[in-house]
């Protein structure tokens, strides 16, 4: 289903060549595997394909299909990446000069479907929807009963320690959230110069994931309508519980990815993350001193008992609804190939260094990453974080509401005041935002 597609479609196709915010989340390796005879069939005639993508070493893999697919032949298009990307891609389409096949970050998915730019492949990718999860098979649905992309890779989340100072400081590893606050107030009693972790006011990747693995929903469809409720009780209780242990000094409060955060890791002054599977190599770059001496485990979970973890980051791979009947069969065929088929799969991890969607790929992770080289059941951890992950539906003015994120937790933690009020302001923002670029919104 589409919901108010052509009436929003230019604004917000001109909205987002315009924003840049909502930085890019990186990706990076686990899981796949598709008989091929299970992918749509190809087309009658050859067709000639265009797939804009910025993994590294896409043409490589790409290679490999077209030596054995004549009749489908795919050229890459090597594109930088997060918001330009997304902008380029429905500034093409609008143009009517789009490429066949795109790389889609899951949360600018809902742009491309509502500017009417992708076309819906619930029939051709029917035959391979058992190879992923369900919680991430919903991200290329939107909650309704169109396919919009294949799932390329995923970022589970995890939690990330330094399992030696956990035992300097006398701290178990956390089960549930209350346990997490109950270590960092621990750690805060016996070194003031030490944080068991931080809120990050400008990654609301990372507030979204979180929320996800609370059961959020920020937006939904409802008819012909989109429900936003990014203040839900679920984000909700996450912002609220982040907000006091703010409050009262138990975590810091500085942004990831910054220089004070990278040194503070390096130096053992900050003893978690809670982060997708990718952070690995963030680690290995920002606190190289610190190799083997971090572990990976379940995120802490809101109830004794529970098993759920969310999303930061990945992406799909899908077509242009201006691609010809034939070319979207063969761009059909060739996604199902590049993100289920066992060699194609194993490329993805082993030369495009991402965690591939599909649940069957950990055969192709078969050691851990270089800093994690300690802990043999990383890939494992991942698995299951993956499984776990709970659905979500993004909207499609996923920039805005980030934008409103980074505003509204900054004025927050700058005032020291409520994190549910910040939560109602972008709640407020969003909706405000969607109903100027046209979206019927339901009350």
């Amino acid at each position: 289903m589409r919901t108010n597609r052509l009436a929003a479609a230019a604004v917000l196709a001109t909205a987002l060549a315009a924003a840049g915010c909502g930085a890019s989340e990186p990706t990076q390796p686990a899981p796949a595997a598709q008989p091929q005879s299970s992918a749509p069939a190809a087309p009658a005639a050859p067709v000639k394909l265009t797939y804009w993508t910025w993994a590294p070493n896409m043409d490589k893999i790409v290679k490999v299909w077209n030596d054995k697919n004549p009749d489908i032949q795919v050229t890459v298009s090597k594109q930088a990446g997060g918001d330009d990307a997304a902008a380029k891609f429905l500034t093409a389409a609008k143009a009517g000069n789009p490429p066949q096949l795109v790389q889609a970050e899951y949360q600018h998915l809902p742009s491309f479907v509502a500017a009417d730019a992708v076309a819906d492949l619930s029939a051709e990718a029917a035959p391979v929807k058992g190879e992923f999860s369900e919680g991430l098979w919903s991200l290329v649905t939107l909650g309704t009963e169109g396919v919009y992309g294949v799932p390329q890779d995923s970022g589970p989340m995890m939690l990330y320690y330094r399992k030696d100072l956990f035992e300097k400081y006398g701290i178990e590893v956390p089960k549930t959230w209350d346990d997490y606050a109950a270590a960092a107030r621990k750690v805060r009693e016996q070194d003031k110069n030490v944080f068991l972790g931080t809120f990050s006011s400008k990654d609301p990747g990372s507030f979204a994931g979180l929320s996800q693995q609370a059961g959020g929903q920020w937006w939904s469809i409802a008819g012909e309508a989109w429900k936003v409720a990014i203040n839900d009780q679920a984000t909700t209780k996450v912002a609220d519980y982040w907000g006091k242990l703010v409050e009262e000094g138990a975590i810091d409060d500085m942004p990831y990815f910054t220089p004070e955060w990278n040194k503070a890791l390096n130096d053992g002054k900050l003893l978690t993350w809670p982060s997708a599977v990718w952070a690995p190599g963030v680690l290995e770059a920002n606190a190289p001193k610190a190799k083997g001496k971090w572990a990976a485990a379940p995120l802490p979970q809101w109830s004794a008992g529970e098993n759920a973890s969310g999303f930061w980051g990945g992406s799909a791979v899908a077509v242009s609804a201006k691609a010809t009947p034939d070319e979207k069969a063969g761009a059909a065929k060739f996604v199902s190939w590049l993100n289920t088929d066992p060699e194609a799969v194993e490329l993805l991890v082993k030369e495009a260094f991402i965690y591939p969607a599909s649940t069957k790929g950990t055969q192709s992770l078969t050691t851990p990453p270089a800093y994690f080289d300690t802990q043999a059941d990383f890939w494992q951890q991942a698995a299951q974080a993956a499984a776990t992950a709970r659905g979500f539906t993004f909207g499609p003015n996923v920039n805005a509401a980030y934008t409103a994120y980074k505003d509204a937790f900054d004025k927050a933690l700058a005032n020291k005041s409520s994190f549910t009020d910040a939560l109602k302001t972008m709640q407020d923002a969003t909706v405000a935002d969607m109903q100027k670029s046209g979206f019927t919104v339901a009350q």
